[in-house]
């Protein structure tokens, strides 16, 4: 057990480690991926109905608009809903792919992972903002880089759970980061075509 989230509930647990995790394989800043998913406060296995018709599922509050696009490749509703990090890997892809294509701040980029409607953004965005300074307060006071290495380890032993790493030439077009981390082995290409390997 790592010693900085001992005393913490298991749910809470699994968020922050599975969390954290997810930020480092994403390139996304961490306090941003605890805020998000610390807002977004689902539970394995649960399935919330929208007013319009769509659902949000499991821990991270997964839309289905987003996984009906990704269906073609294995994603599964099974997958978002499940206990383990699959489902924040999979946050964390798309507030990564909402960074590096949405126009913005950073604050109203990440917010769109709740909405891109302007009126629910900024009370998201808003919030986020809080939250993400506690976390890294928190990060700050709690966590090493030891203890980030041995995070990354512990989860990146389960295949089911660790995305592959496929590296694409820096370009123009998609010069946010080198590496690009994408669950389940889907690249997206300067093109914005998608491929899988």
């Amino acid at each position: 057990m790592l010693p900085f989230i001992a005393d913490m509930p298991p749910m809470l647990q699994e968020r922050v480690v599975c969390s954290i995790v997810a930020a480092v394989k994403y390139e996304i800043p961490a306090n941003l991926m605890l805020a998000v998913a610390e807002k977004e406060g689902g539970k394995p296995g649960q399935w919330v109905r929208n007013t319009n018709g769509t659902h949000d599922i499991g821990p991270m509050q997964f839309n289905t608009v987003y996984l009906q696009d990704l269906a073609k490749y294995g994603i599964t509703s099974d997958d978002v809903a499940a206990s383990g990090c699959y489902s924040y890997d999979l946050a964390a892809w798309r507030i990564r792919m909402h960074i590096r294509n949405d126009k913005g701040d950073l604050w109203t980029k990440a917010a769109n992972y709740h909405s891109r409607t302007p009126r629910y953004n900024s009370v998201y965005r808003a919030d986020l903002i809080d939250k993400a300074v506690k976390w890294a307060d928190w990060l700050e006071a709690h966590l090493s880089a030891q203890d980030l290495t041995q995070m990354t380890q512990l989860t990146a032993t389960s295949p089911a759970q660790a995305p592959q790493a496929v590296t694409q030439p820096t370009t123009a077009a998609n010069s946010y980061r080198p590496n690009e981390y994408v669950p389940r082995s889907i690249t997206f290409s300067s093109s914005a075509q998608v491929s899988t390997q």
